[in-house]
């Protein structure tokens, strides 16, 4: 007789053998005591976790007749009777089983609805079971929703698949659907160390762990790893052969890495890295031992006595929990689980795996750092502002600042800021700019610049009168918040034409047409001012002093050049009040207020604004631009 694998002799019988998937049991059982049933049940879950398996079982249920031969429809099939023993076998009449995988055409699903019309041969009811239901095409499940709607009485339904959202909801909606769920590892030991005891075949606590983790969760899986490992271990099963059989990394290897970690150990990292590749063993199994370790770490680190104390690396575990810290276990734990998709993306997977580990060293946090100085928030002791009055030696925290004087267009803003008698020490200030002292000032200490909050300019007048006698009135300017606020606060000096203004224009609009400058080029030529020019050598005056770039200088001159203009060229910063730029939107404007002259000065809109005087809007006018091809 053959040899049957663990996982087919082993295959449970009735529900009370099912493991791991209690609610679906409980569910199952009390429907079946009930005589609740339902004409169509749909399992769904990951491979090996029993959808088949319960299949059968509800298929023996519903048509258990007993060890007797006087039974009915019960939750613990028999396994004795003719129909259980046909359903085990594979051969009961009225239990069908379809691979829709391989027959998922309508003619095979039409041959299957065929048989419908027929009541049983021998049992109590006609039970068809779909395996792999998704793989059926829509023309297939259109064939089947009548009947999987309105089955006849002794016809039920049972459907099975691993991908339930491929599945036409107009199925799921006929059919009470049943999630078999992933089995825990130690729900996968505890079964295998039933299922070898039952063999008489030893193992080792440590080697099961391995195999049940190896399984994810499918008992399928676990069996199968477990029949492959008797026959490597020559009937025995020993943690260092299923280690070396599933490329398992060492433990031994794995507590060395964490230490080396934990203690900023590069090149301990480095070594057992490379013995990692000397023996061969998994980048990905190293990661995936880590992080569980990292994990039972983060636990212990939390709850303080949790995790699992009756293992047997229990101890090792506590003591790298101590070593340490709990942000860094979490980081490292993070790049283990991320760092096993980048195995892949590397040329050689032992280079990324060194990679991944000497990351947390780069992140990691040196313990003999001094804290950087807040320069932002404080003042060295040698830019903190000396006091004009030996009596006072300290200040509190500045109040917000309020305007002394109603303010002149131009003229900077002034704030007063009220401060009480001063017996603490003072608070650093962010800004080291000195203050501005009055002219008249009574005796008192100078107080820097400050910005005051925008929320507090806001304050009466008899706030500003109750301020202390000693506190000097401070000039303060408000600086804008970002350099574009700061250029439209700027006033723009007046266009004023000159003679080198006309020839540097003239020049600037030749280099723009012909295209010679671009970018930060065209802007610097633009943008500037020729103050003073003799034979060989230009004087530019700009307002922005980014524009004063030598690069940008060089290649302006390098046009001119090629203009005939051999000349050198300095910058200058400063007020600009006539430049190309300006004289360019100053004849933009020229001509948006001639066209809304003639547009407004037309009879035609004249008489339309006195019929509508009220509904009249300007939308927008625009000069046309001149278009030698455009014949009017």
């Amino acid at each position: 007789m053959s040899y049957l694998v663990l996982a087919r002799k082993y295959r449970p019988k009735n529900f009370a053998q099912m493991v791991g998937q209690q609610h679906v049991v409980q569910a199952l059982t009390n429907a079946l005591t009930r005589q609740r049933l339902h004409h169509a049940y749909l399992f769904t879950g990951t491979r090996g976790v029993g959808k088949t398996t319960v299949a059968r079982i509800l298929a023996k249920s519903l048509n258990c007749q007993g060890a007797d031969g006087q039974g009915g429809i019960t939750a613990a099939p028999c396994g004795e009777c003719q129909a259980c023993s046909d359903i085990d076998s594979g051969r009961f009449i009225d239990y069908t089983e379809l691979d829709a995988a391989s027959n998922r055409g309508v003619d095979e699903v039409q041959s299957l609805l065929e048989q419908a019309v027929y009541k049983p041969v021998q049992g109590r009811f006609k039970v068809f079971m779909i395996d792999e239901v998704h793989m059926l095409t829509g023309h297939a499940f259109n064939a089947m929703l009548k009947t999987l709607e309105e089955p006849p009485e002794y016809l039920k339904f049972v459907l099975a698949t691993t991908d339930p959202q491929k599945v036409p909801v107009t199925v799921l909606s006929r059919c009470l659907q049943f999630n078999l769920r992933p089995m825990a590892p130690d729900t996968v030991r505890d079964h295998l160390e039933q299922v070898l005891a039952a063999e008489g075949v030893e193992a080792e606590t440590e080697a099961l762990r391995l195999l049940s983790r190896a399984a994810r969760g499918s008992m399928r899986d676990a069996l199968s790893l477990t029949d492959q490992a008797i026959a490597f271990g020559s009937g025995k099963l020993e943690e260092a052969a299923v280690r070396q059989m599933l490329g398992s990394v060492d433990t031994t290897h794995v507590f060395r890495l964490i230490e080396a970690l934990a203690q900023g150990d590069g090149r301990t990292v480095v070594e057992t890295s490379e013995v990692l590749r000397l023996h061969g063993l998994s980048a990905a199994s190293t990661l995936e031992e880590m992080s569980s370790v990292l994990q039972r770490m983060a636990v212990i680190q939390a709850v303080p006595g949790g995790g699992d104390s009756a293992a047997a690396d229990a101890g090792e575990i506590a003591r790298l929990a101590a070593l340490m810290p709990a942000d860094e276990t979490q980081l490292l734990y993070s790049m283990c689980l991320h760092g096993r998709e980048e195995l892949g993306l590397a040329p050689d997977e032992y280079a990324a795996l060194t990679m991944v580990l000497l990351r947390l060293l780069a992140f990691k946090p040196r313990q003999d750092a001094a804290p950087a100085p807040a320069e932002k928030k404080t003042l060295s002791e040698s830019r903190r502002p000396e006091p004009c009055s030996a009596a006072v030696q300290s200040l509190q925290p500045l109040q917000p600042l309020q305007p002394l004087q109603p303010l002149q267009p131009g003229q900077p803003q002034r704030f007063a800021a009220p401060v009480p008698p001063l017996p603490v020490a003072a608070p650093a200030v962010r800004s080291a700019v000195p203050a501005v002292p009055a002219a008249s000032a009574p005796a008192g200490r100078l107080l820097p610049v400050r910005d005051p909050p925008r929320h507090s300019l806001q304050r009466s007048a008899s706030a500003v009168a109750a301020a202390d006698t000693q506190v000097v009135g401070v000039p303060v300017r408000l600086q804008p918040e970002s350099a574009r606020e700061a250029a439209s606060a700027r006033p723009l000096a007046p266009l004023v034409l000159t003679e080198e203004g006309d020839f540097w224009h003239a020049s600037v609009q030749q280099l723009v047409t012909q295209q010679a400058v671009v970018a930060l080029v065209r802007e610097l030529a633009l943008q500037s001012q020729l103050v003073a020019r003799d034979t060989g050598h230009w004087m530019l005056r700009v307002e922005r002093e980014s524009l004063n770039q030598p690069a940008s200088r060089e290649r302006l001159r390098a046009a001119l050049l090629a203009t005939g203009h051999d000349v050198n060229l300095s910058v200058e910063v400063g007020a600009v009040s006539d430049s190309p730029a300006r004289r360019n939107a100053a004849a933009a404007a020229e001509k948006q207020r001639a066209a809304e002259e003639i547009i407004l000065n037309d009879p035609f809109v004249q008489s339309t604004r006195q019929d509508f005087p009220t509904g009249w809007k300007i939308i927008s006018i625009q000069p046309r631009s001149p278009n030698p091809t455009h014949q009017e």
